[in-house]
C-alpha cells in the first residue's frame, strides 16, 4: 500500500513537473533577447541618437545616414559586436569596411594629390566610399591626373562620377535676370502677383491708376483712403494678411556692387541684427542693399570668409531692426526659423533663392570639397541633389524650422537639375558668434514700417498702404517691385490732389510691370 502510495505520488509529481514546464517554457523562451525594432524618428531626434552612438563608438564609427522612406537613422560599424549595441538603441546596424577616419584620411590624399579644378568630392555613408564627381571640363591631363590619385586609394575606398555641368559659385552678375527671374514666378514677382499685372498691386488703372471714374472721382478711391490708392495691403500682398514676411528674409535679393546674391538667415551678434550669406557674395562688395538701385541699404559686411569656407555676416545699419527669422516660399507665405541643425545624408532639406525660388531634394553627401577653379577651393560643404543657378548664392536651405546651410555653388541648373554644395550654419554661426533669429517682429506690424522706408510713404495711404507696399516691395525682389512700391506711395501722399496723383500710380502700375519683365529676361 505504501508503495503503491509512493508511486501515485511520484506520477502526481512529474504531471505537475511537465505542466509547470509546459507554462514556464513559453516565458523563457520569450525572454530571450530580440533585437529592438529600429526607431521612426525625425532628423533632429536621429541626429541625436548618432551623435549618442559616434561617442559610444569611438574610432570604429564609420558615418551614418537617414533612410527617409521609414525615418530610420542607420548607422556603420564595423564589427557584428558594434551592430549589437547600435541595434539595442532602436537603430539599424550596417557593418562596413571602411572607418570614418579612414574616409577622412583618403579625403585628405585627395585634397593633398588631387586639386583639379572642376572636380568635388564627399564622403557618402551610403555607399560608405568616398564619391569623387568630375564636371565636363575635366578632360585630358587634369582627368589623369584625377585618375591616378583615385586609382591609387583603390575601388573599395573611392568611386568616380561625371557631371554634364560646371561647376561654378552662385552669385549672379549685372543681368537683372538673378535679381528677378524666379521672383516673377516664385517669389511674387509675376505680374498677376506682385504687382506687375496691375492687377494686383498697382490697383490696376481701374481700381486705383488712372481710369477716371475711379482715380479722379473722389480720393477715397483714388489715394485718399489706402485702401484702394496703396496697393491695397489687405488685398494686394500684405504682410499682416498674406503671411508675408516685413523686410528681407532667407531667400530674398540682396545687391552689391555688380553682384546679385540671396540672404540666408536673419542673426542677431551680441543683441544687434545681422544676416549670413555665402562667402564670395561678402567678397565681391562690402555693402548691400534690398533693391539694384542702391536706394534701400540693407547693411555692411563685418565677417567674411572664401575660399576655405563660405560664410559672411552683415550688420543691419538700422540698429534698430527686427527682421523675422524666417524663410521665403515663394507663394506669400514663409516659413519661421527657430534653430539651426546639422546637415545628414537622407535629410530632406528646401533651399530659397532670390533667382529660381524654392526647391526641395535630399542632402547626398557630407564634409564635400569643392574645387570652383582660380585657386577657389571650399572644405567642409554639404552636398546636395537640389538644384540653383546664379544668383542663388548665400540663400536658404533648410528642413522644417531649422538653419542648414548657405548656399554656395554647384554644376547644372533648375531646368536640367544638378547638385549644389551649401555652407553649414552651425559652422558660420560658430565663428561669427551669431545666432539664429533677429527679434522676429511681427510680420504685420512690420510690413507698416517697412512699406513706408521702401514704398517711400504710406503717408496719406495709412497701415493698409504701407503693408500693402511692403507686400509688392518685397514679393518682387527687383527693381520692378520697388518700383511697384514707390508708384503705390507717391499717390497716396498726394491725395490732396487725387485726380493727378491717380495719374501717378496707373503710370507707377506700369513701371513695375516692365521692370518684371525686364527681371525676368
Amino acid at each position: 500500500m505504501n508503495k503503491r502510495l509512493r508511486t501515485g505520488a511520484i506520477a502526481t509529481a512529474g504531471v505537475a513537473a511537465v505542466a509547470a514546464a509546459a507554462i514556464l517554457l513559453p516565458n523563457a523562451n520569450a525572454s530571450t533577447d530580440q533585437p529592438a525594432a529600429p526607431k521612426t524618428l525625425s532628423a533632429h531626434s536621429a541626429t541625436q541618437l548618432a551623435t549618442s552612438l559616434k561617442a559610444d563608438l569611438g574610432d570604429q564609427s564609420a558615418g551614418w545616414y537617414l533612410d527617409s522612406s521609414n525615418g530610420h537613422l542607420v548607422m556603420n560599424v564595423l564589427s557584428e559586436d558594434d551592430a549589437a549595441s547600435v541595434k539595442a538603441k532602436g537603430a539599424v546596424a550596417k557593418v562596413v569596411h571602411n572607418s570614418m577616419t579612414a574616409l577622412k584620411s583618403g579625403a585628405k590624399t585627395l585634397r593633398e594629390t588631387a586639386a583639379v579644378p572642376g572636380t568635388a568630392w564627399a564622403i557618402d555613408p551610403k555607399t560608405n566610399k568616398i564619391v569623387v564627381t568630375a564636371d565636363r571640363t575635366v578632360t585630358g591631363a587634369k582627368m589623369a591626373t584625377l585618375s591616378k590619385a583615385t586609382n591609387g586609394m583603390g575601388d573599395g575606398m573611392v568611386t568616380v562620377k561625371r557631371s554634364q555641368g560646371e561647376f561654378k559659385r552662385y552669385d549672379g552678375g549685372d543681368a537683372g535676370s538673378a535679381a528677378g527671374g524666379a521672383a516673377g514666378s516664385a517669389a511674387g514677382g509675376a505680374g498677376d502677383a506682385a504687382g506687375g499685372a496691375g492687377d494686383a498691386a498697382g490697383g490696376a488703372g481701374d481700381a486705383a491708376g488712372g481710369a477716371g471714374d475711379a482715380a479722379g472721382g473722389a480720393g477715397d478711391a483714388a489715394g485718399g483712403s489706402g485702401d484702394a490708392a496703396g496697393g491695397a495691403g489687405d488685398g494686394g500682398g500684405g504682410a499682416g494678411d498674406g503671411g508675408q514676411a516685413a523686410g528681407p528674409i532667407g531667400g530674398s535679393a540682396i545687391f552689391g556692387g555688380n553682384a546679385i546674391c540671396s540672404l540666408g538667415f536673419n542673426v542677431t551678434v551680441k543683441g544687434a541684427p545681422a544676416f549670413l550669406t555665402a562667402g564670395h557674395c561678402g567678397n565681391d562688395s562690402k555693402t548691400w542693399t534690398a533693391d539694384q538701385g542702391g536706394g534701400q541699404p540693407l547693411g555692411t559686411v563685418a565677417d567674411s570668409k572664401f575660399p576655405k569656407t563660405d560664410f559672411a555676416l552683415v550688420t543691419y545699419d538700422d540698429t534698430a531692426a527686427k527682421p523675422q527669422s524666417a524663410v521665403d516660399l515663394g507663394n506669400g507665405s514663409t516659413q519661421e526659423i527657430t534653430k539651426a541643425a546639422e546637415a545628414a545624408v537622407g535629410m530632406k532639406v528646401q533651399r530659397s533663392g532670390s533667382t529660381t525660388g524654392l526647391h526641395d531634394g535630399t542632402v547626398t553627401g557630407l564634409d564635400a570639397t569643392v574645387n570652383y577653379g582660380n585657386g577657389d577651393i571650399v572644405n567642409g560643404l554639404i552636398q546636395t541633389d537640389v538644384c540653383a543657378e546664379p544668383g542663388d548664392s548665400g540663400g536658404a536651405m533648410f528642413s522644417d524650422d531649422s538653419a542648414v546651410g548657405l548656399t554656395s555653388g554647384g554644376s547644372g541648373d533648375c531646368t536640367a537639375g544638378g547638385e549644389t554644395f551649401f555652407q553649414p550654419v552651425t559652422d558660420a554661426l560658430k565663428a561669427t558668434g551669431a545666432e539664429i533669429g533677429a527679434g522676429g517682429g511681427d510680420a504685420g506690424a512690420g510690413g507698416g514700417d517697412n512699406g513706408a522706408a521702401g514704398g517711400n510713404g504710406a503717408a496719406a495711404g495709412g497701415g493698409n498702404a504701407g503693408a500693402g507696399n511692403a507686400g509688392a516691395g518685397n514679393a518682387g525682389a527687383g527693381n520692378g517691385a520697388g518700383n511697384a512700391g514707390a508708384g503705390a506711395g507717391d499717390p497716396g501722399a498726394g491725395a490732396e490732389d487725387p485726380g493727378t496723383g491717380a495719374q501717378d500710380p496707373g503710370a507707377g502700375a506700369q513701371d513695375p510691370g516692365a521692370g518684371g519683365g525686364d527681371a525676368l529676361n
